[in-house]
């Protein structure tokens, strides 16, 4: 997919939904010897993003006759309606993903104002008095989404007053092609099976872990594949001389997963 800032959402979001249709034309599958009854999609990080979101707009195409066996999301981003879940808390200063490295991130994406960031981080985008927030805000709730063990001792952040004309002007902050935490459970019931893998040391943790609730109060069968002493983009470090154990365990733990269910 093309990247930021050549192109912005939703862009990158139609390049991998396009690049999935082609590959799942019958005459494509079988051009590369494709069994059509073994395909997944996977991504991680951003990847992860757009894995989510194009698998549900596949599930949502009548038109579609062969689809994904699986979804395997590798510490995904998935959502940018509340910068302060415990993980966002936990992890703020975290390398190499600090929070206000993602909130940019996320303004990247969207071509937006940097000088949002701050409200951004302080939640000001989904404060009780903006009105378009009000109907996601309960597929988002982390207080009974995530498992006591992740919330520790965290409280919630939601401002009483904030910035209506922060989502006037980033509507995409609440598009589900871009933040596939907010779907409706109508769409996360005809998701496939999933794998989501999840790191301790990460601002991301908690999008992945309500994610599987999510999917799994929905119906769906999930593994999430949590590791407590692993960090975001642990899985790129498997090669000599960053050949870290991080690394190596996760990329292993996926690859065995997708080796017994794919």
């Amino acid at each position: 997919y093309r990247l930021v800032p050549e192109v912005c959402f939703p862009e990158q979001f139609y390049d991998a939904l396009r690049a999935t249709k082609h590959f799942l034309q019958p005459d494509v599958l079988a051009e590369y010897s494709v069994d059509p009854s073994r395909i997944a999609i996977s991504g991680d990080s951003a990847g992860g993003n757009l894995a989510a979101a194009v698998c549900q707009q596949l599930s949502k195409d009548e038109h579609l006759t062969i689809r994904p066996k699986l979804q395997a999301l590798i510490y995904p981003v998935l959502q940018a309606f509340d910068f302060n879940t415990p993980s966002y808390q936990q992890n703020m200063n975290m390398p190499v993903l600090p929070r206000y490295v993602m909130i940019n991130y996320w303004i990247d994406y969207f071509n937006g104002n940097y000088d949002l960031a701050h409200s951004l981080l302080i939640n000001n985008h989904t404060a009780l008095d903006v009105g378009q927030a009000l109907s996601f805000r309960g597929r988002l709730n982390w207080t009974s989404l995530l498992p006591s063990s992740f919330k520790k001792n965290y409280k919630p952040v939601i401002q009483t007053t904030g910035k209506a004309e922060i989502i006037q002007e980033i509507p995409a902050l609440l598009d589900v092609r871009a933040v596939p935490l907010l779907a409706e459970n109508e769409t996360l019931q005809l998701q496939p099976k999933t794998y989501i893998l999840t790191c301790e040391n990460d601002v991301l943790r908690d999008d992945g872990v309500m994610y599987a609730k999510r999917l799994e109060n929905a119906g769906v069968e999930v593994t999430l594949d949590h590791f407590d002493d692993c960090f975001h983009g642990c899985m790129i470090f498997t090669i000599w001389p960053t050949d870290f154990s991080a690394g190596v365990q996760t990329r292993n733990s996926y690859i065995k997963w997708l080796d017994e269910n794919l």
